[in-house]
């Protein structure tokens, strides 16, 4: 028995059934370095999922490692009872960055406890439980977030603290509007938000939640401009926007530093996490004073903001910055999708390539329809780790590939890649 097999017996025996697991035969990734990691019996490989969108500068990056080496010789906790600098710090910079007018900011651990609180604040500042969210959505796995996710098989429970109204998002390629031009598509949209307004719900709405670029959903994009139609209608209405940036904030999508500026406007509230702290546990919130300091019970987060999350933070953003990684992200991801809309108009199995930057999404179908087919996902991601690529896999049907490499991917790992997935879809379209 490997390493591996002995680590999966071990696993099935003392962790929860429902923690999904990569690949028919598992793996432990042990080591990593720039974009390259090494499983626990030695293989290594090219990652293009960077622990779910999480390593976002790269593994072992010098200045990260030496701020979170540093801060750990000194002190790991001391919880938000107390001050702590490089959390004011890091607070002063998001506030700047998120474009916000009188911006504070929340830190908590995940994007999960992030949406959690953003969605306490919205339904408080308005008094109503009524939230809008997206069909094909995912915020997170706590409970208040499974309570407006859009994808069945993620919602482990039916009951819920909101009244939540679904309404459509920007997947036009299994929408019924998709055959529309996108200001058309758009408009359709926004109209059945109007609509759902008048129907399904009644006197004030708190917000809507929405993800810029549909993460778990499959990297699906709406037009440029798709979001910002939908705020004139919630500004009607006093409605907050929340922009869930987790997977799509500082810099991941190339043309923006936070996904929702393509639809230019500043949402009322935006969430973060994954990312920001490239392996260390964060999140959090940035909005307006008046929304932040609309509570008025006590609070406290005890990891949240603690000294190590936030040193690691702190070097990694501004690495991120000081290497102009978005532009990096927007060069070499507008290189890989080229080649990959290239591979889909000779590969029967593609049914769309769609994304930005380094968040792109592969859309698997039956031959000549628009069939979902997961049974080819799975296969080309397997046949991709064998060949040395990791990569994530989504979508409504699992029938998505999902790549989503750290911002600081050279051109020619990018060609790696591609060469790689290449010769897997080729194989598995060719039976």
């Amino acid at each position: 028995m490997g390493k591996h097999d002995d680590l999966f017996k071990r696993h099935k025996a003392v962790l929860p059934a429902w923690i999904a697991l990569y690949y028919q035969h598992p793996i432990a990734i042990v080591d990593g370095d720039g974009r390259r990691v090494i499983d626990a019996e030695g293989n290594e490989y090219l990652d293009f999922f960077g622990g779910i969108l999480t390593t976002m500068t790269g593994y072992k990056i010098p200045s990260v490692v030496k701020a979170i080496q540093e801060q750990a010789e000194k002190m790991l906790h001391t919880s938000t009872l107390y001050l702590i600098e490089q959390q004011i710090q890091l607070a002063e910079k998001i506030a700047g960055l998120s474009k916000i007018p009188d911006a504070k900011v929340f830190f908590a651990n995940s994007g999960s406890e992030a949406n959690d609180t953003a969605l306490m604040l919205a339904t408080a500042f308005r008094g109503s439980n009524q939230v809008l969210a997206l069909r094909n959505s995912y915020h997170g796995r706590s409970f208040s977030a499974v309570a407006i996710t859009g994808i069945r098989s993620w919602s482990a429970s039916n009951l819920s603290p909101f009244q939540v109204t679904y309404v459509h998002g920007g997947y036009k390629y299994r929408s019924p509007f998709g055959h529309l031009p996108d200001a058309e598509f758009t408009a359709a949209c926004v109209a059945d938000l109007e609509d759902m307004l008048q129907v399904a719900t009644v006197g004030d709405v708190a917000c809507l939640i929405a993800e810029p670029i549909q993460g778990v959903g499959g990297f699906v994009a709406p037009p440029d401009g798709f979001f910002g139609e939908m705020k004139k209608v919630l500004d009607r209405h006093g409605i907050l926007f929340i922009s869930d940036e987790v997977q799509t904030g500082w810099g991941r999508t190339g043309d923006h530093f936070w996904g929702i500026e393509a639809h230019g406007f500043v949402p009322d509230m935006m969430t973060f996490a994954k990312g920001l702290g490239n392996g260390m546990a964060i999140g959090g919130l940035v909005t307006r004073t008046e929304i932040m300091d609309s509570i008025d019970a006590n609070s406290i987060s005890t990891f949240g903001g603690n000294p190590l999350a936030m040193a690691g933070a702190l070097a990694n953003l501004e690495y991120l910055i000081a290497e102009d990684l978005q532009t990096n992200t927007q060069k070499v991801g507008q290189h890989l999708k080229s080649a990959l809309e290239d591979l889909g108009e000779r590969i029967d199995i593609i049914g769309e390539v769609r994304g930005k930057g380094l968040m792109l999404g592969v859309e698997m179908v039956k031959p000549g329809t628009r069939e979902p087919n997961p049974q080819a996902a799975s296969a080309v991601m397997e046949k991709a780790r064998a060949y040395g690529l990791l990569v994530g896999k989504g979508g409504i049907y699992g029938n998505v590939f999902r790549l989503a490499p750290p911002l600081s991917l050279t051109q020619a790992e990018a060609d790696e890649g591609y060469a790689i997935m290449e010769r897997a879809f080729e194989e598995v379209a060719g039976g």
